[in-house]
């Protein structure tokens, strides 16, 4: 394409010309690839392609500086993967001796994973062909098309085997069950999981301690325990722990919750969410009262104007980005097991509802490699669904658990949350706006796509091994299936360290810029979005000034020289009007078990209305929760798009999208 020439005739004729050189200087001895790119670059000098023989010395001396950072972390890299994904393997996931030496590379930790995980085969089938499972997890994990949950790269084939990233734990009304969900939670964390808690059981502050005749502190003043627990714990020495804190809106204490995370610094270890019922938002709408209920007695203690604490609510998110909102209802009407006991927490960023004391498997399905010549390759996808809800169900058996009371639960509804990444991505490929109707109709249509044939998986699967125990009374059952393995299959997590390991776009988020500086073993390097960098490159507005420009601002709108087509497509976060991001997220939940985890990024002058719409919406639209982040409403956050000092678009080195505030963990 470089070269030109019809039907690739030049490029043809230049590469019989380096063959030809090879053949005849490397007659006794097989030539290094350095060898074969200087033969390159002089034939293309000779043939008179100086400015293609210019560029191709430029990506080799990229090429081979990041060859040497790579080599500089200890890494020997033979899957060729970008340098920041290196970094995170290096940082958090390979295996390394007691000196500290990374002893494995990117395709050795696949392999490691693929063949614990496909083990299990052997349980249900002991004449299992578990080579041959092996081989194809590794191959889809390889080629970056399906990568499970981060515990699960970690810790598959280690001492401490903990596989799941995902956990809720009951916090009962006494110091007793207070301090077991606090030891709880530090075992959790330790083997690398993340925790989701209601602290809705507790009374409220001031209310009697009857054993003591003493007074109550309170749920809040409990959750500081939690968090600075979680603050001295590392996640299996290679991440911080992160929390989910939910309490429900009628709890007594709920405007003491609601404004806990707006002094900076306080609860760094907690996502916080409103648990909001169908009463509540219908009493915002009428501008009705309702009532505080104390948990302790079951009576009310209070009437108050609901729309007075809904627009609390909304100003503290404007401010801080926290509290999100849990819609409790319509999570209970979806619940699987309703006959087992109602959920009141979710996971730390909100995908995954479950019951006390269970567990979830995640895992992501790469979209952007699933479009080949502008098209979905559908035949592709399936194939890769099928043999991630396998992978799944087996991580479940494979998982050694850091509680029994976990290990119970969890193998009684054996859920798994099959979810999705690089979405944006799929859209670029196909040539559709993030911010349309025609990217909702894909949406819908890929993740209806992905839930039925995961459905027709597990089918297969309780076929071969058995239900799951708490089928009868699920509502999978009421709906007429004979046999379901998994009592819930999809979710959509927001990816963070995946998608960089994968390349690409975190969940289904749009991009967050285009073109970035990025903090990366300590040294700030461009990155560009690669489909724009190609599609700049094949129509001809490429430059080095280009890109410099692209980085200082983030997004490409209002540059000049760039096509509004290319402009219209490669929308970032903050180009997107918000209602299209709840949109967006509404779409999925339409087709998944779980939930979704989606960040509506705000700009800087977005205005409380704006928060109260996205909130309103989010609820009349059917989504299970909803979060915001205004930008700049926190000093400490993973994405700066105009420091001052440097004027270019900045991210830390694990930073993939999503919210950009400092509590964005990376846990999937």
């Amino acid at each position: 394409m470089a070269v030109g020439g019809k039907d690739g005739e030049t490029a043809e004729k230049l590469s019989s010309q380096v063959v030809a050189v090879i053949e005849e200087s490397f007659r006794d001895r097989v030539p290094h690839v350095e060898d074969v790119q200087d033969i390159v670059e002089r034939v293309l000098i000779k043939n008179g392609f100086s400015d293609v023989a210019k560029a191709y010395i430029l990506y080799r001396q990229k090429r081979t500086e990041i060859r040497e950072a790579k080599r500089f972390l200890g890494v020997s890299d033979d899957l060729k993967l970008s340098l920041n994904a290196v970094q995170v393997l290096e940082k958090r996931y390979l295996l390394k001796d007691e000196q500290g030496k990374v002893v494995e590379s990117p395709a050795g930790l696949f392999r490691r994973v693929a063949r614990v995980i496909a083990s299990v085969d052997k349980v249900y089938d002991k004449n299992a062909d578990t080579e041959m499972i092996g081989d194809a997890f590794y191959g889809m994990m390889s080629r970056l098309e399906f990568l499970p949950n981060s515990p699960t790269l970690m810790n598959a084939g280690t001492d401490i085997g903990q596989l799941s990233a995902c956990f809720v734990l009951p916090v009962g009304d006494s110091i007793e069950e207070i301090f077991d969900a606090l030891k709880y939670m530090a075992l959790i964390h330790k083997s690398g999981g993340g925790t989701g808690f209601s602290f809705s059981r507790l009374r409220p502050n001031g209310d009697i301690v009857g054993s003591t005749k003493g007074v109550a502190s309170g749920p809040v003043s409990f959750m500081r325990i939690f968090d600075v627990a979680t603050d001295v714990i590392k996640q299996g020495g290679r991440r911080r722990g992160a929390n989910m804190g939910i309490l429900r809106v009628d709890h007594p204490d709920i405007m003491e919750f609601i404004s806990a995370k707006e002094k900076e610094g306080v609860f760094n270890n907690f996502n916080i969410s409103v648990g909001v019922t169908d009463a509540f938002m219908e009493a915002v709408r009428n501008d009705d009262f309702y009532e505080l209920i104390n948990p302790r007695t079951g009576r009310p203690v209070r009437r108050v104007r609901a729309a007075g604490v809904f627009n609390a609510i909304v100003a503290s998110a404007w401010r801080t980005g926290d509290p999100g909102l849990i819609f409790l209802d319509e999570i209970n009407r979806h619940n699987p097991t309703p006959h087992v006991g109602q959920i009141e927490s979710t996971n730390p960023c909100g995908e995954v509802p479950l019951l006390p004391y269970e567990s979830c498997n995640l895992g992501s399905i790469n979209l952007s490699r699933m479009v080949e010549d502008g098209d979905i390759d559908w035949e592709k996808l399936r194939s890769v669904v099928r043999l991630a809800v396998h992978f799944l169900d087996n991580v479940i058996d494979a998982n050694i658990y850091p509680l029994p009371q976990v290990e119970k639960a969890t193998k009684a509804n054996r859920k798994i949350g099959l979810g999705v990444m690089g979405f944006a991505e799929m859209l670029i490929q196909l040539n559709i706006p993030y911010d349309s109707n025609e990217a909702l109709g894909v949406a819908e249509k890929v993740m209806s796509f992905i839930s039925k044939e995961a459905l027709k998986r597990s089918e297969e699967l309780a076929l071969e091994r058995g239900v799951f125990p708490n089928f009868e009374g699920s509502i999978w059952k009421e709906r007429g299936y004979k046999a379901l393995r998994n009592a819930t299959l999809t979710s959509i997590a927001p990816t963070g360290s995946l998608s960089i390991i994968a390349g690409t776009s975190s969940g289904i988020e749009p991009l967050f810029a285009v073109s970035f500086v990025r903090n990366v073993i300590g040294t700030q390097l461009f990155e560009t979005n690669l489909l724009f960098e190609k599609i700049a490159k094949e129509r001809g507005f490429y430059s080095t000034e280009l890109m410099t420009e692209i980085a200082r601002r983030g997004s490409i709108q209002g540059i000049e020289g760039i096509p509004e087509d290319v402009c219209r497509v490669f929308v970032t976060a903050l180009d997107i009007a918000p209602e299209w991001h709840v949109r967006m997220q509404a779409a999925f939940q339409k087709h998944v078990d779980n939930a979704v985890s989606k960040t509506v990024n705000l700009p800087q002058d977005a205005t409380l209305d704006d928060v109260y719409q996205i909130y309103w919406l989010a609820y009349e639209l059917k989504c299970k929760g909803i979060t915001v982040f205004r930008y700049g409403s926190r000093r400490k956050q993973v994405l700066v798009t105009t420091p001052p000092e440097e004027k270019y678009v900045k991210v830390e080195s694990e930073y993939a999208g999503g919210s950009p505030s400092i509590m964005c963990p990376l846990c999937y």
